[in-house]
């Protein structure tokens, strides 16, 4: 597989480091290996505040707060990527470094691990999984999810 993050930084609060864009292209990269996504992939990943995150929220999804992750796939229904040239164009990570930052501090951890979290959760999502459909849907996608940060050493 051969993948392709093109990463923006959309706020001015915390720092974005090499570590950090190193990390998440990881994450992203682990998750789809781990799920066999064998084609040439390409994900945009762009990190932003609460504040912006909060208007994407409200604009997608009419939920006036804000969040810890946006995914936005590009696909509904996956066999279509099979017929797709490559490089696919599997969709756009939003990421609150802001909300990121506080999430890890409460959970004990850094904001590396918690961003890394959030890029795997995101990919998934990306690729299909939806906690909210069900609790079977749910337990699946938190499996994986705890499989696949162990396998990133986290």
């Amino acid at each position: 597989m051969v993948l392709s993050v093109e990463f923006k930084d959309e706020q001015e609060k915390i720092e974005v480091r090499a570590a950090m864009l190193s990390i998440v292209r990881k994450a992203i990269f682990n998750t789809l290996a781990y799920e066999g996504f064998e084609k040439e992939v390409e994900v945009s990943v762009t990190f932003t505040d609460n504040e912006q995150i909060r208007e994407l929220n409200n604009q997608y999804r009419n939920k006036d707060c804000a969040t810890d992750v946006l995914s936005f796939p590009m696909f509904d229904n996956f066999s279509e990527m099979d017929m797709l040239p490559e490089p696919v164009l599997l969709g756009d990570i939003v990421i609150s470094l802001e909300r990121a930052m506080i999430q890890g501090h409460h959970l004990y951890h850094s904001i590396y691990h918690e961003v890394a979290f959030l890029a795997v959760h995101s990919t998934l999502h990306l690729l299909g999984y939806d906690h909210e459909t069900s609790k079977e849907d749910e337990e699946v996608m938190f499996a994986k999810q705890k499989e696949i940060m162990e396998i990133i050493g986290f």
